[in-house]
């Protein structure tokens, strides 16, 4: 049964819980669910929050000091959707999910000093990007392919980028940190 959505109602924050590494899986299989099922108005976009660490000395091939990412809270996704029967059943029964972070089955929103004290979501410090440029993927399953940039959207702090695949143009909807402009 879908259940209507309420259009006044706006997509919030979740904290989904996962088996301890399988964050990464969890996010890339609700991304083929979300594609598979045109849900795209129900889950709108999935975080693990990461942090720079700076490695006790290790040095780049520049000399410079080793920077790696670390999840910021290993087990967790944030996930921002519409909470409806069929989102939450969407997310609740992803292979590697144990559950959503609330009392009992009912998942309660992040609120949003949580939201910015997590670091849910980092504003790019300089949105230098405009349709028809070139750009390189940084992160994800499209990890250093290059495409150029159809569509921006600001509010999402998403892009749309046709990548070129094996010689096929596919269209790919980005975050703003997932590329970087190719000069």
């Amino acid at each position: 049964m879908v259940t209507p959505i309420n259009m006044s109602e706006i997509a919030r924050w979740y904290v989904v819980h996962t088996y301890s590494g399988y964050e990464n899986k969890v996010k890339v299989n609700i991304e083929k669910t979300i594609e598979n099922r045109n849900l795209h108005h129900l889950i709108q976009d999935i975080q693990i929050p990461m942090e720079e660490v700076i490695e006790e000395g290790k040095k780049d091939k520049d000399g410079n000091p080793k920077i790696t990412y670390k999840k910021k809270f290993p087990g967790y996704v944030i996930v921002k959707m519409l909470m409806t029967d069929e989102s939450w059943y969407v997310v609740r029964n992803t292979r590697g999910v144990t559950g959503f972070v609330g009392p009992g089955s009912k998942p309660v929103p992040l609120t949003e000093m949580e939201i910015e004290s997590m670091g849910v979501i980092e504003l790019p410090k300089d949105i230098d990007l405009e349709v028809g440029e070139s750009i390189r993927v940084t992160s994800g399953p499209l990890r250093e392919f290059v495409g150029t940039i159809q569509e921006i959207n600001l509010e999402k702090l998403k892009i749309k980028a046709s990548v070129d695949m094996f010689g096929r143009e596919t269209l790919a909807e980005l975050d703003f940190n997932q590329v970087e402009k190719l000069v």
